[in-house]
């Protein structure tokens, strides 16, 4: 009996095995690949601090003294970072507490960073702090030595209060701006019954309130 030769494979056929070849390895590859599962949120594995141990919405974060509240930070979302000891925030803001317990001022950023430990902080991104007495202060990146209660920044600084004017760098001052004082390329603009400049000591500048009946 003879035997019948085999039919040649069509060419279309070919084309269509090779790509579902080529789909299914496609699709093994997509499996190995970490953070691939569809939006869902992924967290760190082992001690890399890559990717954050937890995230969390509407965040509050409240550091106390005694028993009296020192500061408290709100943030639209934070991400704690345990390995290296770090929470990011973003759309942050901080009250702060003078030692009556009333709130003395208020600061605002596009995003922040908490150290854990230290509980010191960082402001970055349109910070604005304003105080209850009316002064406001304005820059791109702040930080606060939580040990020290105290606010510095190396970028340009600007103080306002009642159309005065203090802007410059080397920035420093308590959260409550009752005394600040600059140490680079100050410049200043003061209105009568605003405040008045006084050099505490060579190079810087500072602002403090006027004493009642005293000269402006």
């Amino acid at each position: 009996m003879a035997l019948a030769a085999p039919k040649p494979v069509r060419p279309a056929v070919i084309g269509l095995l090779a790509g579902v070849a080529v789909l299914l390895a496609g699709l093994a590859a997509a499996a190995l690949l970490p953070g691939c599962s569809g939006g869902k949120k992924v967290s760190a594995s082992g001690a890399s601090g890559l990717l954050p141990d937890s995230e969390v919405e509407d965040s509050t974060v409240t550091e106390t003294d005694s028993g009296k509240t020192e500061w408290t930070l709100f943030a639209r979302h934070a991400a704690t970072f345990t390995a290296r000891d770090l929470v990011t925030a973003r759309t942050v803001r901080i009250d702060f507490f003078g030692e009556d317990g009333k709130k003395s001022s208020e600061l605002v950023a596009r995003e922040g960073e908490l150290y854990q430990r230290s509980r010191d902080m960082i402001a970055r991104g349109d910070v604005v702090l304003q105080t209850v007495e009316g002064w406001r202060m304005s820059t791109e990146e702040l930080h606060f030595r939580n040990s020290q209660r105290r606010i510095t920044s190396d970028k340009l600084v600007r103080v306002e209060k009642e159309g005065s004017v203090l802007e410059g760098v080397g920035f420093e001052s308590d959260p409550s701006l009752q005394h600040f004082e600059f140490q680079h390329q100050v410049r200043a603009t003061v209105q009568p019954g605003a405040g008045q400049l006084v050099p505490p000591k060579p190079g810087a500048a500072q602002i403090v309130p006027p004493k009642p009946g005293g000269s402006r």
